[in-house]
């Protein structure tokens, strides 16, 4: 293991962002992680972790240690003739993760194909795409306490999921580092294909009996003709989080605003789309500066090449006071703003 000191950041985060870190080393074990917790004193500055950089926004230099994670690995540890358990180490990127359960048939990520960041981030943001999230398929995780080096196993309980949210973006936030999660797969899979457009991209391809290879392609076609590619284009996929709001609330808006959006959830309340909230206030493909929402996904907040994490962070939240005044909602950061 080798610290670096005074080191760019701009390759290790998909919003192209140029902040330094004051020290900088990459870990590729657990005894390396130990051994990097136990001499910076994260009592002082507290350790960065780093998986992809994919979901956050850097406003600032970071004065601690970024520590770069490369713990990778993926493992059956448990199987029967309908399950299987798969160890996944917090370093490995999270698509590949899903191509191996896809290349072994076991099903259950497949709809969160091409989901940027590791895996370690996985648990963190809860993450989920077209009508599947990672608590569906998720047992429990191995966590590492930063302040003791003791070694912790959250159950899915324990993580108190939500919707992009999980007790490691609450009161757990910056104690643990997520050293791997362990996921249980169908032998049997089935398809969901419910979602978005999912079935019609299957039936221009004609396919009508779709394996989970097929599921999983349809939605990198989806994704890939929505979504800017981060190497030419930096940004942090979905900047915000859909909102959910009350039935009552849902009928005053649709009082003034008849043709919105919804879903209905199981809690009682309601899902509306952010990608359209912000679509209505006029910023779905408009530019400021160096920077502006997508023209294709409004949700998707881009750098056209040298804003600062400041100027990004200060066009989201004009985004989200538009959206405030016109409806009524303020729709939550989905990205992790370093400030």
């Amino acid at each position: 293991m080798i610290v670096q000191e005074n080191i760019s950041l701009l390759p290790f985060n998909t919003f192209g962002i140029e902040v330094n870190a004051k020290y900088f080393c990459t870990i590729s074990s657990k005894e390396e992680l130990l051994e990097t917790i136990a001499a910076i004193s994260p009592s002082l500055h507290p350790p960065f972790f780093l998986g992809s950089g994919s979901n956050v926004l850097l406003c600032k230099d970071i004065d601690g240690c970024v520590i770069k994670n490369e713990i990778k690995g993926i493992e059956i540890i448990n199987e029967d003739k309908e399950w299987v358990w798969i160890k996944s180490f917090s370093g490995t990127i999270w698509h590949d993760l899903v191509l191996y359960g896809i290349e072994n048939n076991f099903g259950g990520i497949e709809n969160m194909s091409l989901i940027p960041g590791t895996v370690g981030a996985a648990p963190i943001q809860n993450i989920g795409a077209y009508g599947v999230e990672l608590k569906d398929t998720f047992v429990e995780l191995e966590a590492i306490d930063i302040s003791t080096g003791e070694t912790k196993i959250f159950s899915k309980e324990k993580c108190q999921f939500g919707y992009r949210d999980s007790i490691f973006k609450r009161i757990a936030k910056g104690k643990y580092f997520i050293y791997s999660i362990t996921l249980k797969l169908s032998k049997q899979p089935v398809v969901n294909m419910s979602y978005g457009d999912i079935h019609k991209v299957l039936l221009h391809q004609q396919i009508t009996q779709p394996t989970i290879k097929d599921i999983s392609n349809a939605i990198i076609e989806i994704r890939q003709s929505k979504l800017p590619d981060p190497k030419i284009l930096g940004n942090a996929g979905s900047f915000f989080k859909n909102p959910e709001i009350s039935s009552a609330e849902l009928e005053r808006l649709q009082a003034v605003f008849s043709d919105i959006p919804y879903y209905k959830l199981n809690n009682g309340k309601v899902k509306i789309p952010a990608g359209w909230l912000i679509e209505q206030c006029g910023w779905k493909g408009k530019q400021i500066g160096h920077t502006g929402n997508h023209a294709k996904q409004a949700l998707v907040i881009v750098n056209y090449g040298n804003a600062t994490g400041n100027e990004i962070w200060e066009h989201a939240q004009n985004v989200q006071q538009s959206i405030q005044q016109k409806f009524g909602i303020f729709i939550e950061a989905e990205v992790n703003i370093i400030r």
